[in-house]
């Protein structure tokens, strides 16, 4: 697990950005603090930050190239299957010289060139110098799992794992206003798209060949739902399959050379991974976190269950307010591009003290997305299936509009949930998912900028970044098209953007079973009924392991990592916030805002009907914070 950086210069003015290869490596110091390593020749420079995991020793440092010196590649992630591969090289002749995973996919691309990419298992970013042909090759794993960031004009093609690594390369810096639009709809910026106009986000699933001043860009995986080879076994059959591809899965990904746990939050997913790593791991460490002064946000009594029932060495880290206040700055300064999922905050601590045990954790991240576990899934299946309760709840409209609404309270909570799926009934499958994904409305995010920011708005840009969020959805209705949208837009740009971010900023590495390919391939090929219905969410998770797992984590409010922050925004942050991140005088001075909205915000924050407004304060604090620090 690392961080990976370099340019590759067209002409002599891109050779000019070619010594800022040091600061763009050292940018990525966190992700990779035991190691680093340059390569510069001629048009390309190559930066490499080291976390050692597998073949700790210096044979394993990169860049790293091939004994002809013809390719040199920088790598960040693992690559599970790479003794296999290796072994299959080495019955071609092949010889290497250290250990490590690298070694392994550099002679594998050397041999198969792009597809290669189809035989690994794993998660990564790396990309290739060809010294002879001058060119580049990139690419990233199938789900997007590690980030890789690029920039291209006519004299340079800049990459990094992060934006602070481009923006070490002084690539432009111009504000995509349509994208900053989205992130205050969605709390994130979708992929491909970022923050900057003419930077990108490499896909999931693709790869890229840099040459001749062009980038072409190809995919090499996409999930297929058009099978279906698991519909005709019975249910039965099907939780015995997934049994045995999940208990692959967590093998893989125990091997490492240092030591390993697992995150145990309490609920279905990571108590799953747990429980099957537990029965290969002896005295397996897992860590949950939880809210000392917030017992309704507070699950770490189910964490501790899971732990005593599988024997794990469990550690759970209580966490006061004024801990999560503390943890502020310090997620602020690491984050480069506007991100506002508020959950950051905990898993930036939960990294920071797992890190302090073991290097290497195990996550259920992905799980939600694939298997079908939000309530905006249980909503969807009942939109459809039009039964008596979305009748009733569609009649209850006007009193679900009127009624204070907040995430806060189970009441207030389950208002809110009436309410938005009420709402939800009224329009077509895409636009309904597209409005259960935002917390505000477009005429609600567009009121927030100011004349001249709004005058910045490209409407051709914003339709066509949804339509591309939207492109899986189609009239067929089939209810995977729900949770392939969900793979890429919120497991990629929100859930794995976030955990990658705040387990790097820690150097701690997370893996993540439920994201194997064939795990994936297989939830898409089961039919919809087996994984929700009417009455429960991530149905075959749940029974495929209700043998194993707590009767207690069964039909319980799911929470995730919700963060209290109202409480907080109403008292220990009140004053950053009101003289500080939402002052009318900064608003005014900065320009991007308009001060009767930010008013109008702060107004609502402490009223008796805040709804869903600590969320939208927490996007301002991060935007805030990020624009002092980039832009102003």
């Amino acid at each position: 697990m690392c961080g990976i950086t370099g340019i590759l210069a067209f002409n002599e003015i891109g050779r000019m950005y070619m010594p800022h290869i040091q600061a763009a490596t050292n940018s990525l110091t966190k992700r990779g603090p035991d190691d680093y390593g340059y390569y510069a020749k001629d048009t390309v420079a190559l930066g490499h930050r080291r976390l050692s995991v597998l073949d700790t020793t210096k044979n394993g440092r990169q860049p790293m190239s091939d004994l002809s010196k013809r390719y040199t590649i920088v790598f960040n992630g693992e690559i599970y299957n790479f003794k296999a591969l290796r072994q299959s090289l080495e019955r071609k002749g092949y010889t290497f010289q250290s250990e490590s995973d690298t070694e392994v996919l550099l002679q594998l691309y050397i041999l198969e060139k792009e597809k290669c990419l189809e035989k690994l298992q794993g998660f990564f970013a790396f990309a290739i110098y060809d010294i002879e042909e001058n060119s580049l090759f990139i690419a990233r794993d199938r789900f997007g799992i590690k980030p890789l960031i690029y920039y291209i004009d006519g004299d340079r093609f800049v990459f990094g794992s992060e934006m602070k690594a481009l923006r070490a390369f002084k690539t432009p810096k111009e504000l995509n206003y349509d994208s900053i639009r989205n992130y205050f709809q969605l709390s994130y910026i979708p992929q491909p798209f970022t923050c900057f106009k003419g930077v990108h986000k490499l896909e999931p699933g693709s790869y890229a060949v840099i040459k001749n001043k062009e980038i072409a860009i190809a995919t090499y995986y996409t999930i297929n739902y058009s099978k279906k080879n698991y519909t005709t076994l019975s249910y039965e059959d099907q939780q015995t399959k997934l049994k045995e591809l999940l208990e692959q899965s967590v093998k893989k990904r125990l091997v490492s050379d240092v030591p390993l746990g697992c995150f145990l939050s309490g609920g279905i997913d990571s108590s799953i991974i747990s429980t099957i790593a537990a029965r290969e791991v002896e005295g397996l460490k897992t860590f949950s976190i939880g809210y000392s002064d917030e017992p309704y946000f507070d699950e770490t009594k189910y964490a501790e269950l899971v732990a005593k029932n599988i024997g794990s060495d469990h550690t759970s880290f209580k966490l006061s307010n004024d801990d999560l206040y503390n943890e502020l700055e310090a997620v602020l300064e690491y984050i480069d591009e506007p991100f506002g999922d508020s959950s950051s905050l905990p898993v930036h601590v939960l990294s920071r003290l797992t890190k302090e045990h073991v290097t290497v954790a195990l996550s259920g991240d992905g799980a939600d997305e694939v298997f079908s576990g939000y309530n905006k899934h249980l909503g969807e299946f009942r939109a459809r299936e039009k039964g008596a309760l979305a009748s009733i709840i569609s009649a209850g409209a006007p009193l679900w509009k009127a009624l204070p609404k907040s995430r806060n309270f189970p009441m207030s909570n389950k208002i809110r949930q009436f309410d938005r799926f009420a709402n939800g009934l009224k329009l077509s499958d895409s636009e309904r998912y597209w409005l259960w994904c935002k917390y505000i409305t477009d005429e609600e995010s567009t009121s927030l900028f100011s004349k001249t920011s709004q005058a910045q708005f490209d409407g051709a840009e914003y339709k066509k970044q949804k339509e591309y969020a939207l492109r899986f959805f189609s009239e067929k209705g089939d209810f995977n098209e729900v949770l392939r949208t969900d793979v890429d837009l919120v497991l990629q740009s929100d859930m794995l953007t976030k955990v990658d971010l705040m387990s790097m900023a820690n150097a701690l590495e997370v893996r993540v079973p439920f994201l194997d390919h064939e795990v994936v391939d297989f939830a898409f090929q089961l039919p919809t009924s087996s994984k929700v219905n009417a009455n429960m969410k991530k149905r075959i998770l749940q029974d495929a392991f209700r043998s194993e797992l707590p009767a207690e984590l069964y039909n319980r409010p799911k929470h995730g990592f919700e963060v209290p922050l109202l409480k907080w925004f109403r008292t220990g942050l009140r004053a950053k916030i009101e003289k500080d991140y939402l002052a009318d005088d900064f608003i005014v001075e900065q320009g991007i805002f308009d001060v009767e909205s930010t008013r109008a915000l702060k107004k609502q924050l402490f009223s008796s009907n805040p709804r869903e407004i600590h969320a939208q304060i927490w996007m301002m604090i991060v935007f805030q914070s990020w624009w002092k620090k980039h832009m102003a």
